[in-house]
């Protein structure tokens, strides 16, 4: 039987799809005013030079940082899944890897998955002392990294690799496929922008300040907070004859991106 332990690196949402949400901006603002606003406009000058190094008005800027979010129900998967042996000698033990890892690559070509969505992991033969009676054992294991395009058949794929003889099924991390991530960091920067310019006209609002314009714009790496699954199975049958089916209704995908933005200001 299939069991899932969820493990959450996103916050979740309640809606499905594609739903977005307006992110605190909170990253903090930062008003730099050269000279007071009550100064008249002028030059300032290089003490040491005398060169002139143009108005005050030229440096009185408002630097914001927001940040903004998205959220996206996910629409790719990836699973680890492997074959292990053991047994006397190094020879055996790859006999045996090389079997399993061919019934598990007929079971990914059963289910339709292209060759280009499985990755080869770990390969590994090594000896390991046995505690109990002080010998040494030969072990190996040989791992996939399996992408899957349809979410809503992760669970069959789980079933299906588990029957197909995989000793060990791992994480499954559901995330977002390439175009889907492109579209919905355009959607986090978005966000993030609107939420600059907000709290950009607040702190104008209270320094009693016109906002003129945008200076310079810095964007951050954009985050996707993926959200994955521990699995574990038992080859024993159910009281009913079988196995349940896995299920795994996954939550949604967090898109996060963060921006700094510096305004150009002047006197009301």
């Amino acid at each position: 039987m299939t069991e899932t332990n969820s493990t959450q690196n996103s916050d979740s949402g309640t809606e499905p799809n594609r739903r977005r949400f307006l992110a605190a901006a909170g990253v903090g603002a930062a008003a730099s005013m050269a000279g007071c606003l009550g100064d008249a406009l002028g030059s300032t000058t290089n003490a040491s030079t005398g060169e002139s190094n143009g108005t005050a008005e030229d440096d009185r800027t408002i630097t914001v940082g927001a940040t903004g979010e998205v959220e996206a129900d996910p629409d790719e998967a990836t699973v680890d899944v492997g074959v292990e042996a053991r047994g006397e000698s190094a020879e055996a033990v790859a006999a045996e890897l090389a079997s399993g890892a061919d019934e598990l690559r007929a079971t990914f070509d059963e289910l339709g998955i292209p060759d280009d969505n499985v990755e080869e992991r770990r390969y590994r033969i090594s000896p390991v002392r046995r505690r109990e009676d002080d010998t040494t054992e030969i072990r190996g294991v040989h791992s996939f990294e399996v992408t899957i395009d349809d979410v809503d058949r992760v669970g069959d794929v789980i079933d299906a690799v588990a029957e197909g003889g995989a000793d060990d099924i791992g994480r499954v991390n559901f995330t977002l496929g390439d175009d889907t991530r492109a579209e919905l960091r355009k959607d986090a920067l978005d966000e993030a922008l609107a939420n600059a310019d907000e709290e950009a006209a607040h702190v104008a609002d209270n320094r009693g300040v016109e906002l003129e314009g945008t200076m310079s714009v810095a964007t951050d790496d954009v985050r996707v907070r993926t959200t994955s699954y521990a699995t574990g199975y038992e080859s024993a049958a159910d009281d009913a004859g079988g196995a349940p089916r896995t299920d795994i209704d996954a939550d949604p995908v967090t898109v996060t991106a963060s921006v700094t933005v510096e305004y150009a200001f002047s006197e009301r």
